[in-house]
Formats: structure tokens, C-alpha cells, sequence
């Protein structure tokens, strides 16, 4: 099995709602987001997926939460804009690009450097 796997950011404010804690408040974080493909087989080149067109894929769903605050953005402006929720809603929109050998395997959403959520449908 091979695992293609790659890292952008995202800066966004946010809030939740009904924490009931200082989260609660708006704030900040630089979202590292983390995706991971998986295949078992390589192209006729040798690649299991092109570096290139993942960062691509995740560039453009990443744009629309960029310097924003994600409680006014769909799905968050009724969803909670949880790590996790965030990673659920990154990973839904990137799954249309893979299909037959390669699959999303996880979407990693880093809110710190040492907090992470990783959701995987498995």
C-alpha cells in the first residue's frame, strides 16, 4: 500500500458555539491541514499520485476558508467550525477527485502544534 500525503495552511478566525469556555470567544489559528491518499498501485511513470495536482485539489477548497471567519462560511455558518467538523467538510469536498486505484485515505486539521483531529470514514 502506498500512502501520498501532503501539508497546507489555512488563517482563519473563529468561534463555537456553546462551548462554554474561552473558545467560545472569537479567535485565531494558522490550520494545518494534512491529506493522505492511499493506492496500491503506481502509474506508468512510478507515482502513486502526483504531488502537484493533490496540493492543486486542497488549494482550492482551502481558498474559501482563508482569512475568513469560518462561522460566516458554509457549512460553518450553521455547523460548528470544530477541528473536526472542519476536517469532515475538507475531506467531503476533496473525495470527488479520487476514484478507481486512488482513494482519500484521512484529512489531518491541526489547530496547534500540538492539537490534531484526523478523520477518516473507516
Amino acid at each position: 500500500m502506498y500512502r501520498v500525503s501532503v501539508e497546507q495552511h489555512f488563517d482563519a478566525a473563529h468561534y463555537l458555539r456553546n462551548y462554554h469556555g474561552k473558545c467560545e470567544n472569537l479567535h485565531g489559528h494558522r490550520f494545518k491541514v494534512v491529506v493522505s491518499l492511499k493506492t496500491t498501485k503506481l502509474n506508468e511513470i512510478g507515482l502513486a499520485y502526483d504531488f502537484v495536482e493533490l496540493k492543486q485539489h486542497l488549494g482550492e477548497i482551502l481558498t474559501q476558508f482563508d482569512h475568513t471567519c469560518l462561522n460566516d462560511v458554509p457549512p460553518f455558518d450553521k455547523l460548528n467550525p470544530s477541528s473536526e467538523n472542519i476536517a469532515a467538510a475538507i475531506y467531503d469536498q476533496l473525495k470527488r477527485h479520487f476514484s478507481g486505484e486512488v482513494s482519500l485515505s484521512s484529512v489531518e486539521v491541526w489547530e496547534s502544534p500540538q492539537s490534531c483531529v484526523r478523520y477518516s470514514p473507516e
